[in-house]
């Protein structure tokens, strides 16, 4: 009889843990897909200006950088990405660019003047900085791992807030090129 308890017992904890954990997996926020409605977000520029979603996305598309921001040192990979943007700008008048840098609040808008510093950054384009990852988390888009910050990730998002093009690299690698951006801008109509 104690054996059959003790096993009831164990299997109604498991049964507890599994629960807790497929909960904490449905709280943890998913990145938006293909056909989604982008959620939308305010974070401010380095002027401390406000910037949402919402107010961009009627006037044009909207193309959305995610990049590492300070995981201890400026990435290299994103600072490249941000020059082959840079050197495309031209082919983006007909979206709007925002690249999203996160990071903890501490030092967070010093480390992105030294980030944009010296980029020949385009009047067109807007930087946003994200402080303690409040967008990085409500994408799903929150890297957790020692000395990372955030997946490097794109999405195209449509006049009427739909995404229509991601790409999310689980890894430093895997950047999207403008050029290719450039044309899932040009699809949308």
């Amino acid at each position: 009889m104690k054996q059959k308890t003790n096993i009831r017992n164990l299997t109604q904890f498991i049964t507890v843990i599994a629960l807790s954990g497929s909960l904490l997996a449905t709280a943890a926020a998913e990145p938006p897909k293909v056909g989604d409605k982008a959620p939308d977000f305010s974070l401010n520029t380095l002027e401390g200006k406000a910037v949402s979603l919402g107010e961009l996305t009627p006037k044009k598309p909207v193309v959305l950088l995610m990049l590492r921001g300070w995981p201890g040192y400026q990435c290299p990979l994103c600072t490249a990405q941000v020059h082959d943007f840079v050197s495309h700008a031209a082919g983006f008048e007909k979206a709007q660019v925002v690249m999203v840098y996160p990071g903890p609040a501490d030092k967070l808008k010093e480390h992105a003047d030294e980030f944009v510093k010296d980029k020949q950054w385009p009047k067109e384009f807007i930087f946003l900085t994200d402080p303690d990852y409040t967008f990085t988390k409500a994408y799903g888009l929150r890297w957790e791992a020692k000395n990372e910050t955030a997946y490097p990730s794109t999405f195209v998002i449509d006049t009427t807030g739909t995404v229509r093009f991601v790409k999310i690299s689980h890894e430093h690698g895997g950047r999207t090129a403008a050029v290719d951006v450039q044309k899932q801008v040009d699809m949308i109509k």
